[in-house]
């Protein structure tokens, strides 16, 4: 058996830029903000074969807030709905096309 088919994790491309941003959801609270964040990276790494560390954290910040996924991805539904999240990015929204 080859060294690739013992070893079938792969490295996500973003893991490097994901890995700072994690680190800061498992040091602080659940604001709106990072709840989006976190529903953002669990959708991002899931099923992904690889990064099992931040998969784990990930999970980890869930418990640690008190939250199911199915709960995660409620709260962030509903806050995009509502609209806002991600406003203070720099990214101006056109409010009106007239």
């Amino acid at each position: 058996m080859s060294e690739l088919q013992v070893n079938k994790d792969q490295q996500h491309p973003l893991y490097n830029r994901d890995r700072p941003s994690i680190n800061i959801l498992l040091a602080q609270e659940a604001t709106d903000y990072n709840l989006a964040e976190l529903a953002r990276l669990k959708i991002r790494y899931q099923g992904f074969p690889g990064a099992r560390d931040i998969q784990k954290d990930l999970d980890q910040v869930l418990q640690r807030w008190g939250l199911t996924e199915a709960e995660l991805f409620e709260k962030t539904r509903q806050m995009h709905y509502i609209g806002g999240i991600y406003q203070s990015r720099g990214k101006k929204e056109e409010q009106d096309w007239n």
